[in-house]
């Protein structure tokens, strides 16, 4: 019972502390893209390390002025699972750049601030 309180506990503050970040729906993907709005679609899990320590680089570059206007998605591996196999990702920690409504690069792994900026440019 002790880790069923505990595991909501920390959903509770995982969810919080990602408030300002809008999860995926389907429809908030086609109104970007048919905005032609460049997207950051990342495929994450909240028992992921990789995904943990992408996260914060990732939150870093995004308030940039060069990446302010990329639209981060959050994928949650574990319960959209329709939306990861859609999008042909294999494993969590995986992100994805549209630009002008079409795939523009996708990294799986990458925890380094370079790469992770790199692949964002992409959506520009």
């Amino acid at each position: 019972m002790l880790k069923i309180i505990r595991a909501v506990f920390l959903l509770l503050i995982f969810t919080s502390a990602h408030a300002g970040e809008e999860a995926f729906t389907q429809s908030a993907f086609d109104r970007l893209q048919k905005g032609g709005q460049p997207i950051l679609v990342f495929i994450y899990a909240a028992w992921c390390p990789t995904c943990r320590t992408q996260e914060p680089i990732v939150s870093k570059l995004l308030k940039q002025d060069e990446f302010k206007s990329i639209t981060p998605l959050r994928v949650d591996f574990d319960r959209q699972k329709n939306v990861v196999k859609e999008f042909k990702a294999i494993m969590q920690s995986t992100l994805i750049v549209f630009k002008n409504g079409k795939e523009a690069g996708r990294s799986t792994g990458d925890t380094s601030e370079a790469g992770i900026a790199g692949l964002l440019k992409k959506a520009l």
